[in-house]
């Protein structure tokens, strides 16, 4: 497993800033991300149709990529968070975490023993098909594994500082739709109650000397994000980008039509 440049960065208390795929699943993608400067990219299992194999080969096109791949798996469920470890995944993000056990779950499936129950699978994608001692392969992939909980309800808020304590867990990500939708303001990310949550969060993560985490949809959001104390945030997600980007660019164009049109 290669270091986690991401993981280095967020350690020593510095932001890192990447980007998020649901859409596209071009071999491109990592390559594009990565000349455009984003630090990561997390691709997504949730929201999407993307099946294992899609995944893994998008994880296989990150190779000799200065990015880090980063996948969101469906539900908290072992079998889902080893097979994209295996796969190449160098982060995990894990959706709609509430509670305690649940958190100890998750790192237990991304940790080799003695600090999880990962099960071993040497000399394959995550390790580069390199035939080597494996005590020094188990202890750099948990060292370099980067463990992402999205906390997206009341009740997650409420036991964040808890999930935020155990050892191995590196991130606390706001899913704030879901957060919203939860808490019965959907969409209203100026209600005070919201707000309220997320500064829960962001205490719970500096208390425990963790990173807090979210998309922002747009450059403004994300310079907000930080500027409040996230530390890793993701801009856009693939189709928004691509979407605002061609809907600027033919506005401008039909704008121009319009003022030659006028002018003849």
């Amino acid at each position: 497993m290669r270091d986690n440049p991401v993981k280095k960065r967020l350690a020593a208390g510095d932001t890192s800033v990447g980007t998020m795929a649901m859409e596209f699943s071009s071999s491109g993608m990592p390559r594009l991300a990565a000349t455009a400067g984003a630090d990561f990219i997390i691709y997504d299992m949730e929201h999407t149709a993307w099946s294992i194999q899609t995944v893994r080969g998008l994880l296989a096109a990150n190779a000799g990529i200065n990015i880090v791949p980063i996948v969101r798996i469906p539900t908290a469920e072992y079998h889902f968070a080893a097979r994209v470890m295996d796969a190449g995944a160098m982060g995990l993000m894990v959706p709609m975490v509430n509670d305690v056990a649940q958190a100890q779950q998750i790192v237990d499936a991304c940790k080799y023993p003695p600090e999880g129950n990962r099960g071993a699978g040497f000399s394959i994608a995550h390790d580069d098909y390199v035939p080597d001692d494996v005590a020094p392969i188990m202890k750099q992939a948990n060292e370099q594994g980067l463990v992402i909980l999205q906390i997206e309800s009341p009740t997650g808020v409420a036991n964040a500082r808890q999930i935020a304590a155990i050892d191995g867990v590196d991130v606390l990500w706001i899913g704030h739709f879901d957060l919203t939708n939860f808490m019965g303001i959907p969409g209203q990310f100026d209600h005070p109650d919201y707000h309220a949550a997320i500064d829960t969060v962001l205490d719970a993560c500096e208390r425990e000397g963790k990173v807090a985490g979210q998309l922002g949809g747009t450059v403004e959001e994300c310079v907000k994000l930080l500027e409040r104390g996230f530390r890793a945030v993701a801009y856009g997600l693939d189709l928004d980008l691509y979407r605002r980007s061609l809907s600027n660019g033919l506005e401008d164009i039909h704008r121009h039509r319009a003022i030659n049109a006028h002018s003849v």
